[in-house]
């Protein structure tokens, strides 16, 4: 992975206390090699000697390294390790590491990384998003500051976990809408709830992804709420989809999705319900992998 090329992702990873020493070092020194990359003015992003998928596109815009501007939030990374939990001995091993940093927009980095361990009524918790902001940062910033606390806090949360994260979204995205003025303002969110490293919660609200690595296979976790794929729904509430201006898709022409947090000028044609996954995570899982549309959709 290049994760210069990303606005932000997130990532998690299980294996033993061996591997994570060495996972570590590694992507420390990756870090820095990206960060040395980045100054260098001759640097371009690919070269002859090793292909990628990436070089069309690079080569028909003429971007280098050094095009990427650092703004209000400059080139960021960490990596943190957790061993299992001494009163928990079903808590497996695992690191998490996330990167961000501003492409060529003329606005300011607009999104949010939440990356956190907690230990809640028992259960060990590892709690992972990105919120990719749009027409200003404040959303997913209040989504940084909130939604976890809102998701966890809600009643019936361990029964129904899947009811209860629609439900916290549904009140988050009411405070939103109440406490910002700029009804303009809007996120997508992934977010993912990794429990006693086992089980995995992750709803997604937007394009921003999630995917898992099983045995060197990539599985997607997440569905982008697209407004072609989700015309219906639009519809059902009494919008509409059209690709003017440009040729993307977007909700009564504004928003390039159906689903975001904000956004109230257009609330009554869009929502901001997850679709939520759970999966079991066993040996056969690699590492899990959270991003905003930065890095998926460069192609």
């Amino acid at each position: 992975m290049l994760p210069f090329l990303s606005q932000s992702h997130c990532y998690s990873s299980t294996s033993s206390e061996s591997e994570l020493s060495k996972d570590k070092v590694m992507h420390q020194t990756n870090m820095m090699k990206a960060e040395s990359n980045f100054h260098k003015r001759k640097s371009t992003l690919t070269t002859d000697e090793h292909p990628s998928p990436f070089k069309k596109r690079i080569s028909r815009r003429g971007s280098k390294v050094d095009s990427f501007e650092r703004k209000e939030q400059p080139h960021k990374g960490m990596v943190t390790r957790y061993p299992n939990e001494k009163n928990n001995p079903s808590s497996r091993h695992f690191i998490h590491g996330y990167h961000l940093i501003q492409g060529q927009m003329n606005h300011g980095m607009e999104d949010y990384i939440f990356a956190q361990r907690r230990n809640l009524d028992g259960y060990d918790l590892g709690l992972y998003a990105i919120f990719d902001g749009h027409s200003g940062h404040e959303v997913a910033k209040y989504l940084r500051n909130h939604l976890f606390e809102n998701i966890l806090s809600e009643p019936g949360f361990w029964e129904n976990p899947g009811q209860a994260i629609k439900k916290a979204c549904k009140a988050t995205d009411d405070e939103i809408l109440e406490n910002i003025a700029d009804s303009s303002r809007g996120s997508t969110a992934v977010a993912a709830i990794l429990v006693n490293g086992v089980k995995l919660l992750v709803a997604n609200v937007g394009d921003s992804r999630a995917i898992s690595c099983n045995k060197g296979r990539a599985k997607p976790l997440t569905v982008d709420h697209d407004p072609e794929k989700e015309k219906a729904l639009v519809e059902s509430r009494g919008g509409f989809v059209s690709k003017r201006p440009g040729n993307v898709p977007r909700v009564d022409g504004q928003l390039a999705m159906t689903r975001a947090f904000g956004d109230g000028k257009l609330k009554e044609h869009i929502t901001a319900e997850p679709d939520v996954t759970i999966q079991k995570i066993d040996e056969d899982t690699e590492f899990i992998i959270l991003a905003s549309d930065g890095l998926w959709k460069w192609d």
